[in-house]
């Protein structure tokens, strides 16, 4: 079967493009109770979208693929997205992502077994004053350094009932 929102996200849906001239700008907003649902947009999610708003489904396509927060795949609990533009990249962003991989064990684009994270590499987040950074989820966590990952990591564990301590 197709993907296809709650019938209340449905009318969510209806009610936010009667609020612009042109049901294409409820694209986004559509986008972002898709993934308020389900945690990423599918292909299927997208048609839905397109049929909802009686709008092409490349309008659909071209605003999912543009912006990195909506995932095209399941992203587990926690989607950390570390920023690699340039400020951030001068003050660490690899070293970051290489701890990542090594001290927690995640892997770019891939889903850790437990299903708690995923791990992704992302153009500028806006916050260059305060590289490196990453946002996990709508969370955006700057002046990274291990000691504030590890603290990071060990929270979101003990909060998913498998923590260290």
């Amino acid at each position: 079967m197709a993907y296809q929102l709650s019938p209340e996200n449905q009318e969510r849906v209806q009610q936010i493009s009667k609020r612009y001239p042109h049901a294409r700008s409820g694209i986004l907003p559509a986008l972002h109770i898709v993934m308020a649902e389900s945690g990423w947009v599918s292909k299927d999610a997208c048609d839905h979208v397109a049929e909802l708003l009686s709008v092409p489904k490349i309008y659909v396509y071209e605003a999912l693929t543009f912006y990195t927060y909506f995932p095209q795949k399941p992203v587990g609990k926690y989607h950390v997205q570390v920023c690699h533009g340039i400020s951030c990249n001068l003050r660490g962003s690899e070293d970051t992502i290489r701890y990542l991989k090594e001290k927690h064990g995640l892997k770019e684009g891939e889903v850790t077994e437990d299903g708690l994270f995923c791990l992704d590499r992302v153009e500028c987040l806006g916050a260059c004053g305060n590289a490196p950074m990453m946002q996990v989820n709508d969370d955006y966590f700057e002046d990274l350094t291990e000691e504030k990952i590890d603290e990071l990591f060990d929270g979101w564990r003990k909060a998913a009932g498998n923590g260290h301590k």
